[in-house]
């Protein structure tokens, strides 16, 4: 890791639920790891005329608010102190995706909880981590509290050739190599990618052999540079998502481009980095 970059903090977003005390506990571990600061940051929403007609009632409402702001930020740092890392707190007045994508302009990482205080329970994935994780400036990790993954596990990525896979592939190596476990890159292909008039007269042995031709040489300039880590290389007929999401719960982390090889450029999320951020079962990383 470059020192510009090292210099940078780990930044998280708090807001008091269940996910994003989780998003905390991960945030200042991964901060440890790469002896970085830990920036812990809230916002709550507020404008002069939120109480029409009753000042008195309105400073009243706004007062509360930035009292529960304060309490969240009070105790997510006492969770965050066992990290022996810097740690600084902000509160801003301001909506929480905008805050934060601000936050991250400045951030080697931003780590987000997958729902906030106010999140849907039906909704595994909330809108300020959804917008977090297509717009924002740095690496996004979105933790969901019943999707922690395997204490210990590899780090699994996909792999698809795509820039953005290759910046996650990059990001991958460095998680793996911090952490000392193995990485495993899955790389998918499918039929379906074929027309169904060729497809009968496929070579479906020769199409694998040049998917796996594939993997090793995206491979193959990273493994030189990180000869510690121990890479697992997968090559399955399945669609993408599905193929990570199925791992993903013996991982401790599962990293992905934000948009893959056949992602439109207008889209901040593609299909698979959507897919997985919406099932995966343990933390997810989102690079581009």
């Amino acid at each position: 890791m470059d020192v510009q970059r090292a210099d940078r903090p780990v930044v998280v977003g708090v807001d008091g639920s269940g996910a994003a005390r989780c998003a905390v506990g991960w945030a200042a571990a991964e901060a440890s790891r790469r002896g970085a600061p830990l920036r812990l940051v809230t916002a709550f929403a507020w404008a002069s005329d939120h109480v029409v007609g009753h000042p008195g009632l309105g400073e009243r409402y706004r007062d509360e608010m930035e009292a529960v702001a304060r309490r969240d930020l009070a105790a997510a740092e006492g969770s965050a102190a066992a990290a022996d890392v810097p740690v600084s707190t902000e509160l801003r007045v301001g909506f929480p995706i905008g805050t934060l994508a601000d936050e991250a302009r400045h951030a080697q990482l931003l780590v987000v909880g997958s729902r906030g205080r106010g999140g849907v329970a039906g909704l595994l994935l909330g809108s300020v981590s959804a917008a977090l994780a297509g717009h924002a400036a740095c690496p996004v990790v979105v933790v969901r509290e019943e999707a922690l993954g395997a204490a210990g596990g590899p780090v699994l990525v996909g792999v698809d050739g795509s820039p953005d896979s290759e910046a996650a592939t990059a990001f991958a190596f460095e998680a793996a190599a911090a952490r000392g476990v193995p990485l495993v890159a899955v790389h998918s292909w499918t039929d379906l990618a074929f027309d169904p008039v060729a497809a009968p007269l496929m070579d479906w042995d020769a199409v694998e052999q040049s998917e796996r031709a594939v993997l090793a040489e995206r491979l193959a300039g990273w493994r030189e540079k990180f000869p510690e880590v121990v890479v697992e290389r997968e090559v399955v007929r399945d669609l993408p998502t599905h193929a990570l999401v199925e791992r993903s719960a013996a991982a401790q982390l599962l990293v992905v481009g934000s948009r893959g090889r056949g992602g439109a450029a207008s889209l901040l999320l593609g299909s698979v980095s959507h897919g997985v951020l919406h099932r995966g079962r343990c933390p997810v990383a989102v690079v581009r």
